[in-house]
């Protein structure tokens, strides 16, 4: 059923335990399966070298996280493309999932105040709403 598999991770539990399901559905579904890290600018970059900088700052912060999710995977037998980019969380795993063709993008939930989701909302509410694809929230 599902070929193309994306699992969105931020490093958070809720993402570690979107990650388990998402490597039991890439082995059982015989699916390729990437891995999405946004690394949030806090700044506007004003030249292309400062983008470069946030870029590898963001690849060296989660270094630590690839390289678990990577262990993980091979000891699953699942095939992993990882993916970090510097950029917004939603529109860059909608942009991501879009280029990818994905069938199913994977997120944990990370529960908010009734309030904070009220105001603001939250990352996995906007990916339900603007993902081309199933989404699976592991709770």
């Amino acid at each position: 059923m599902f070929r193309r598999i994306v699992i969105a991770h931020d490093g958070s539990e809720g993402a570690a335990k979107a990650l388990d399901a998402a490597l039991e559905l890439a082995q059982r579904h015989k699916a390729t399966l990437q891995m999405i890290s946004v690394e949030e600018l806090p700044q506007i970059p004003t030249t292309i070298d400062e983008v470069v900088e946030e870029k590898a700052a963001a690849n060296r912060h989660f270094d630590p996280l690839i390289a678990r999710v990577q262990s993980r995977a091979k000891a699953a037998r699942v095939r992993l493309e990882v993916h970090v980019v510097a950029g917004h969380a939603v529109p860059s795993i909608v942009e991501f999932v879009e280029r990818q063709r994905a069938d199913l993008l994977v997120v944990g939930f990370m529960g908010h105040s009734a309030l904070y989701n009220r105001v603001i909302g939250s990352t996995t509410d906007r990916l339900v709403a603007l993902a081309p694809c199933a989404v699976l929230v592991v709770k």
